[in-house]
């Protein structure tokens, strides 16, 4: 698909809107497709900082911690507390909830019980 053929009776070449609306083809896809790209031009994943401490680090100081504690079983918030304050780790409450969650380590919870 190009817009450098030239009409016969005009003798101009063809616009790349004409070209794409002849086509069926969208012009964005025309110009997307002209810019040569590379393999990984986008990178999807987390935005922000990397972490200093893998999953795997953090997953074991949380083994650790429940471990420690003369409790069975802990929320996540408590963990948190014990390695933010405690250690002084910078970890995310929502990471180590995560975690705990994707590892089966969270307390168990009571059903929910209908009022009557």
């Amino acid at each position: 698909m190009t817009a450098s053929k030239c009409s016969s009776l005009t003798g101009k070449p063809y616009g790349i809107e004409r070209v794409c609306r002849v086509w069926g083809y969208p012009r964005s896809t025309f110009y997307l497709n002209r810019q040569p790209r590379e393999i990984n031009q986008f990178k999807h994943g987390k935005r922000g900082p990397k972490p200093k401490l893998s999953d795997e680090q953090i997953l074991k100081l949380i083994r650790e911690d429940l471990a420690n504690s003369p409790f069975i079983g802990e929320g996540h918030r408590k963990v948190w507390a014990r390695l933010k304050f405690g250690k002084g780790i910078r970890v995310g409450r929502n990471r180590v909830q995560r975690l705990m969650r994707e590892n089966n380590l969270l307390s168990p919870r009571r059903a929910r019980r209908d009022a009557n």
